[in-house]
């Protein structure tokens, strides 16, 4: 049985968090997460959590007839999506402003043997 977690509203832009996943898609749950442990980006924390949520999933939805080996738990889906943007001000020079952008993203992960 498949473990699934999902993270919404994180606040980091999708091509960052995407540079993340990208290191772990197919790897071993494990070796990912011991990975991202050590990884010196801002995106490496939610997902380390998320893959740490959806190994617990797994083993929890597993049962007497379909046991769930954590060592055997592979990424099979890992995947970053845009959410909102949350839009501010900047006033510039001259009475101008300029708009920030502050973007969210929402990040989907499934892990199977």
């Amino acid at each position: 049985m498949p473990g699934k977690a999902s993270a919404t509203f994180i606040r980091i832009s999708p091509s960052k968090a995407r540079q993340v996943i990208n290191l772990v898609r197919g790897q071993n749950v494990s070796e990912s997460m011991e990975m991202l442990k050590h990884m010196n980006k801002k995106a490496a924390q939610p997902v380390y959590k998320l893959l740490q949520s959806a190994a617990a999933n797994a083993l929890h939805l597993s049962d007497e007839e379909n046991p769930v080996d954590v060592d055997k738990l592979t990424v099979k889906e890992i995947y970053a999506n845009e959410g909102p943007t949350m839009k501010r001000i900047r006033p510039r020079a001259q009475g101008r402003a300029f708009r920030i952008r502050k973007r969210t993203t929402h990040i989907h992960v499934v892990v199977g043997e």
